[in-house]
């Protein structure tokens, strides 16, 4: 098996998911990375990756960001964060994996349902929110599910819902990548493989970004989230 062909491959996928639909790249790199680096260097590993990948997708769609609305998502993170990386040094591996595949499975079960929730309102819906999603992000780089619920029960028009869920995302890989880094986990293997697969990973961005006018978005999205589902599981069996 070629390993950096395989990695160069997933980071081409995650990096075009996103760009697509707005939303992916951790949860598609975290799909499939820890079986073949393990989890604790994926995790490390998908920071920078969705660092890129953020900015760019931030890049397009920033006229349309809403700053104020995330602002409680991003300050709440602030606690979420480190807690996560705090408890994922101290976590049994085969329990880590467990715990990210239910957190894919279930998340992409429930987009896949339909399901459509009550607009939340009020602030602590989003501090709580933030500080969910910050936690992930730190323990497992996969911040978006609760992120992307929380968007969805507040109707963000597309556009918006683009660029605001990229300004948190960025903003959680920024603090995510300097946890990590105060705990010397970006280890020259790492680094390697990141900057080998950074040529796949920008190819796959800008794809994304230029087939977003031409693949239907959704049906992309229904396909990404089944594949969710059966890599999930397979992180818990």
């Amino acid at each position: 098996m070629n390993i950096p062909l395989l990695i160069g491959a997933i980071f081409f996928l995650s990096a075009f998911t996103q760009g697509l639909s707005g939303f992916g790249v951790a949860l598609v790199a975290m799909a499939l990375l820890p079986n073949i680096i393990g989890i604790k260097d994926a995790i490390v590993l998908v920071a920078l990756v969705a660092f890129v990948v953020d900015f760019g997708v931030l890049l397009r769609y920033r006229d349309s960001l809403q700053f104020k609305k995330v602002l409680p998502l991003i300050l709440a993170s602030f606690v979420g964060v480190p807690l996560g990386i705090f408890l994922l040094r101290r976590a049994d591996e085969g329990l880590a994996l467990a715990i990210l595949g239910i957190t894919l499975a279930g998340y992409a079960l429930y987009a896949l349902s339909g399901l459509r929730l009550l607009e939340l309102k009020g602030k602590a819906w989003a501090y709580g929110t933030g500080f969910f999603g910050g936690l992930l992000g730190g323990a497992y780089n996969t911040p978006g599910p609760p992120i992307i619920m929380y968007a969805s029960c507040k109707k963000w028009e597309p556009d918006v819902f683009k660029g605001n869920l990229q300004t948190f995302f960025i903003q959680n890989s920024i603090i995510v990548i300097i946890g990590h880094w105060a705990s010397g986990n970006f280890t020259p293997d790492i680094l390697s493989i990141f900057w080998r697969g950074s040529p796949y990973l920008l190819a796959g961005l800008f794809a994304g970004l230029a087939m977003d006018r031409w693949i239907n978005p959704e049906v992309f999205r229904k396909i990404v989230l089944v594949l969710l589902v059966v890599m999930g599981l397979r992180l818990i069996f």
